[in-house]
């Protein structure tokens, strides 16, 4: 959120006379992000290349280096809480075996959610993503308030009933759903229309994005776009599916095409040029001049 200088004009009254003065105050100024001429970098998990995905610490690195908005995954305990958690299980990412919907918050706090990481990638490991917990929704906004923009998956909704009525009560008690919503501070992803048009049904403001698979036995069709922009403002396919011919059909929607998920700077370069309006990647800073090493 960029800071601006807005004036008051107060009034004065002194004695019998009275003045005008001019008071400037600091105020939040919301960035418009979903413009067609932006092209945006959602860090995948946060800075996932970097650090322990879905952690606060990766969504910090990549908040650090400038990414425009921070991806999170959802899922819920069983207890009913939002996690940021991408796979099913939590074999994969934590020192725990088994589903995440089977897990009560407490339960999953005690699993260590980033010494896997060091592991695996020895060339990013830092002591300090040892013991990493898995952390909630609500977590997540309060560390980063305002100051960051969010890009929200709703991951396996039919096995989480409630997720979206709950995420749009948290986006709401944080202040996340004041202000002009098309500006996208908070944008909605989803492969689930289903759980897309409940959150339209909730919320008709808040900008959506439909998933796609693009499976190559079955080509995207304009009625199929249409039938997307009623309830959403964009898509987000796999980017080494996508044609020109896909492109040119989305773009003639009036859709925007966030493409997943794209590590390297070529194709993120080569996708803007095709129309793309950004890219999912796990390194924020995929479009920078790195030094050779």
């Amino acid at each position: 959120m960029k800071k601006v200088l807005a004036a008051i004009l107060a009034l004065a009254v002194v004695g019998s006379s009275a003045f005008f003065t001019i008071q400037f105050i600091e105020a939040e100024s919301q960035e418009d992000m979903l413009k067609e001429d932006k092209f945006l970098i959602i860090a995948h998990r946060g800075a996932s290349g970097y650090a322990p995905e879905h952690t606060i610490e990766s969504y910090k690195l990549a908040h650090e280096m400038g990414a425009d908005y921070i991806e999170i995954d959802l899922q819920m305990t069983k207890d009913g809480q939002l996690v940021a958690m991408h796979d099913e299980k939590v074999n994969r990412t934590t020192n725990g075996k088994g589903y995440v919907k089977d897990y009560t918050l407490k339960e999953l706090k005690k699993l260590d959610a980033g010494s896997w990481f060091n592991k695996k990638y020895p060339e990013h490991s830092n002591p300090k993503y040892a013991d990493l917990t898995i952390p909630t929704l609500k977590e997540i906004l309060e560390t980063f308030g305002s100051k960051a923009n969010y890009y929200i998956e709703t991951k396996h909704p039919k096995d989480h009933p409630g997720m979206e009525k709950e995420l749009i009560k948290l986006l709401g008690e944080y202040g996340l759903l004041n202000g002009d919503l098309s500006k996208g501070e908070v944008v909605i992803q989803s492969f689930s229309s289903d759980s897309l048009t409940n959150i339209h049904k909730l919320n008709k403001d808040i900008p959506l994005i439909q998933l796609q698979h693009l499976k190559k036995s079955k080509k995207v069709t304009k009625e199929d776009l249409a039938e997307i922009k009623t309830y959403a403002v964009g898509v987000g396919p796999k980017f080494s599916r996508m044609t020109k011919s896909y492109v040119k059909k989305v773009k003639e929607a009036g859709l925007f095409l966030h493409p997943y998920t794209v590590n390297e700077k070529e194709p993120a370069q080569s996708l803007q040029k095709m129309g793309a309006n950004g890219v999912i990647t796990n390194f924020a800073d995929i479009l920078e001049e790195k030094e050779e090493q």
